[in-house]
């Protein structure tokens, strides 16, 4: 069955998309970034860096990070963060149904030959 990829491209040069939102909800569930970055088999300055890029995109913090201490730090988002995360999945939810018939059609070609 074909599935839809949906990568947003915002003013004046950001862009979000399938990755950036794993990220965001891994930090969600996780609680830390370097956890979600280990879940995602990505370097934990690579997920940094995808986080600062979205902070700076979206002109407020989507993470708020806590450093390390004795009891140790983590990460959280923020109300914007996860309104990013329900706005960008709601587009993909509204797209793929929008688009399942189209799918299907690409999909019987495939079958045909």
């Amino acid at each position: 069955m074909p599935s839809l990829s949906l990568r947003i491209n915002l003013d004046p040069d950001g862009r979000i998309g399938p990755g950036k939102i794993e990220l965001l909800e891994q930090i969600a569930a996780n609680g830390s970034i370097s956890a979600a970055a280990r879940g995602m088999d990505m370097s934990y300055k690579r997920a940094w860096d995808l986080v600062d890029d979205m902070n700076r995109v979206f002109g407020k913090p989507l993470v708020a990070a806590q450093t390390g201490g004795r009891k140790g730090g983590g990460a959280q988002l923020t109300p914007a963060g996860l309104a990013v995360v329900s706005r960008y999945r709601a587009i993909e939810q509204v797209a793929t149904a929008a688009a399942a018939a189209h799918m299907a059609a690409l999909q019987a070609e495939m079958e045909i030959v």
